[in-house]
This record gives C-alpha cells, structure tokens and sequence, in this order.
C-alpha cells in the first residue's frame, strides 16, 4: 500500500448532491417497484370488491383508513412520474433532448410535472 490511491474510499451516499437526471432516474425505478408491490393488495381489494355489495363497501372502508389514503396518493404520484419518466427515457433513447441542458429541463419537468398530476388527482378525490 506505498499508493495511497489505492486505498478504498468511503462514501456517503447521503451527502452527496446527485443530478437532477440521476435523481429522475432512481425515482422511475422505485415507482416501478413501488407499483410492483403494490399489486397483491390492489388484487385482493378488486376481488373483495366484485364480490358483492358488502364486499365492496368493504373494499371502499378499506381505502378510507389512514395509511392507505397516504398509499394511494404515493401510488398516484408513483404512476405519474413512472409514465412520465419513460416517455423522457424513450425520447433520449431516439436522439432527442440528449444534451445536457436539455436533459435537465427534461428532467425537471418530468418531476415537476408528476407532483403537479398527483396534486391534481388528489384535489380531485378530496
């Protein structure tokens, strides 16, 4: 160890500051996977609700408690930004908007644009 850079180097993934495209990037792979997850219980509350109709006030009692209001609109905005995210990443993939300042305005309108849409959704369902 006479080279000192070699030496591993620690770091902290939470100071550092990420790019707008690399933080659009990670989001649009944890919505998938947050709509991945999502889908055993969104089975289980359509089946519940085509039961009958006590079924599906059950479902609808279900979706009122607390934590699955805050569900659905993380799930909204999940949906939002994953759509909106992978037309931005199809439109790269063919050439357009791949210059850097281009990118960051593509970027930042696509998560500007998914909390604007969950907003909207959500002033909607209340």
């Amino acid at each position: 160890m006479a080279n000192p850079q070699s030496a591993p180097v620690y770091l902290n993934l939470l100071r550092i500051r990420f790019p707008v495209g690399a933080v659009t990037s990670i989001a649009h792979r944890l919505s998938g996977v947050l709509m991945v997850a999502s889908f055993p219980l969104l089975i289980y509350l359509l089946d519940l609700s085509l039961q009958s109709p006590a079924g599906f006030d059950r479902a609808v009692d279900i979706l009122q408690t607390g934590w699955l209001r805050t569900g659905s609109a993380l799930l909204a905005w999940s949906l939002f930004h994953h759509l909106l995210s992978g037309i931005r990443f199809l439109l790269i993939d063919m050439g357009h908007g791949v210059s850097l300042p281009l990118a960051r305005r593509s970027a930042w309108l696509v998560n500007i644009t998914a909390v604007a849409m969950t907003l909207a959704w959500l002033w909607w369902i209340l």
